[in-house]
């Protein structure tokens, strides 16, 4: 095995994300509602990515930055404050960087996006893909070439899709998943995908189409099936106050891959993956809320409950000796920020 390999490649739609907290309800229109916390972070794509490097991930991302102040300011946060690999990415001149303000109230969030059509596709940023071990792909109605390319290189792919607005749910973009390793959607997708009127019974689907099948349920916890080991494991969710949603499927597909990297078995990858993303939704916003581990190490230390103790107990083997310094939650404003802006 080539060492030097990325342990997870990455591409797609980088966002400035700035997070309103605390909102009692979505505003209507003339009114105006005061917040009781706001965080901003690198959003979309970072999320992934910075979830990845907090667990010592070596982490390649393919993204497009504006030259404007958010675009400089995300590349600075990702390349030397997290650590990611920005050499497959690059710099648009006069291109807007896409910004989202998140209004998250109760356990729910409404999103509001400035942006445009980047000036580079996701195929002509990776052109032919480094290898590297995994790769953490969004599938689409249209394939992206360069995910076929990385496949034949030995690249795993764990491959996750996001809400269809047209509500069609095409079942031929199934068809992707010859190409994948891992399928995680959630199971509203997972059910509309697959025509089925249960998790279980999307698993059961999913299953017969790649090898490891996981379905996020949100409060419900999360199911998976694992086809390479004959293992299915069905664990529950934490009970764990909601701050910001915000990028926590993202936050679960990354840990479950660097704990399938760590070679766990399913029911430790889907225990990790549901206790990061629970961590996760503590925090404002997306990226800069994902806990490493650090975050992993320090809720396992301050834990008490007996039944999480036995559950997660797999932790005290798992965990490294060093969890690294603090991780940097989401700032109210980020620094330098100009006057104006």
């Amino acid at each position: 095995m080539d060492d030097d390999r990325p342990d997870v490649l990455l591409t797609g739609l980088l966002f400035y994300d700035l997070v309103l907290t605390g909102l009692g309800k979505p505003p209507t229109p003339g009114e105006e509602i005061w917040t009781e916390g706001m965080g901003s972070s690198p959003g979309g794509i970072a999320n992934l990515a910075v979830a990845a490097s907090r667990f010592g991930l070596r982490t390649s991302l393919a993204t497009v930055f504006g030259d404007d102040f958010y675009g400089t300011h995300c590349r600075d946060v990702l390349a030397g404050q997290e650590h990611i690999d920005l050499a497959l990415s690059r710099t648009a001149p006069g291109w807007p960087t896409p910004v989202t303000v998140s209004l998250a109230y109760g356990a729910d969030r409404a999103l509001v996006t400035h942006g445009q059509e980047p000036p580079y596709s996701q195929d002509a940023l990776m052109g032919d893909p480094p290898e590297a071990r995994t790769a953490l792909v969004h599938l689409e109605s249209e394939p992206r070439e360069w995910i076929g390319k990385a496949a034949a290189n030995g690249t795993l792919i764990y491959a996750d899709v996001g809400w269809d607005p047209t509500q069609r749910w095409p079942a031929s973009l199934l068809d992707q998943l010859a190409l994948c390793h891992a399928f995680l959607p959630n199971e509203t997708e997972a059910m509309a995908y697959t025509r089925t009127d249960s998790a279980l019974a999307a698993l059961g689907t999913l299953a017969e189409l790649v090898p490891v099948a996981v379905v996020t349920r949100g409060g419900d916890g999360a199911v998976a099936v694992d086809q390479t080991t004959g293992e299915f494991a069905e664990v529950p969710a934490l009970d764990i106050d909601v701050l910001d949603a915000t990028g926590a499927g993202d936050v679960f597909g990354a840990s479950f891959v660097a704990a399938s990297l760590g070679g766990w078995p399913l029911a430790e990858r889907l225990r990790f993956a549901v206790l990061a993303a629970g961590l996760s939704v503590g925090r404002h916003g997306g990226a800069l809320a994902a806990p490493g581990w650090y975050g992993v190490h320090r809720w396992w230390q301050a834990l008490d409950d007996p039944g999480l103790r036995r559950s997660y107990g797999f932790l005290a083997d798992r965990l490294p000796p060093d969890p690294g310094p603090p991780v940097r939650h989401a700032p109210v404003t980020p620094p330098n920020i100009p006057l104006g802006t």
